[in-house]
């Protein structure tokens, strides 16, 4: 599971560099890999990853919206913002991921890449968009 540990680091900061520059999504992640070197299989999770949330960003980002108490989706530093829509689409779209597997995940990526707070507030957002997401469709993970 470490592949996939390193898969989330390199999709977090290719979101941020997309939010960063509103960039191009295959010219994000070829400029990514141009530049860093990696396991196929941590080139094609991240990838995915990267490519599934920037292309339902709009959606991710409502949702967060919803769910982020006096927040909005603008006003989130953006490593966090970029940590949460990554979260977000593994919570609506990776069904082989346990939700508690990609929260967790969030919350740790939150604690290492963003300020002291960003665990706390990236838990916080997911848990309260994980039980809207439960109590919608019955989500039993």
């Amino acid at each position: 599971m470490r592949q996939r540990r390193k898969a989330r680091e390199v999709a977090m900061q290719v979101l941020y560099g997309l939010d960063l520059a509103q960039g191009r999504l295959p010219e994000a992640v070829d400029l990514f890999w141009e530049n860093f070197e990696a396991p196929e299989k941590v080139k094609a999770f991240s990838s995915a990853l990267v490519a599934g949330t920037w292309q339902n960003v709009e959606q991710i980002d409502a949702l967060l919206g919803s769910c982020a108490e006096n927040w909005s989706v603008e006003r989130m530093s953006r490593v966090d913002r970029s940590i949460l829509r990554m979260a977000v689409y593994e919570l609506l779209y990776c069904h082989d991921i346990p939700p508690k597997v990609a929260i967790n995940e969030a919350i740790d990526l939150g604690k290492l890449f963003g300020s002291e707070n960003s665990g706390a507030f990236i838990n916080g957002v997911l848990d309260a968009l994980y039980a809207r997401l439960r109590a919608d469709t019955n989500l039993t993970k």
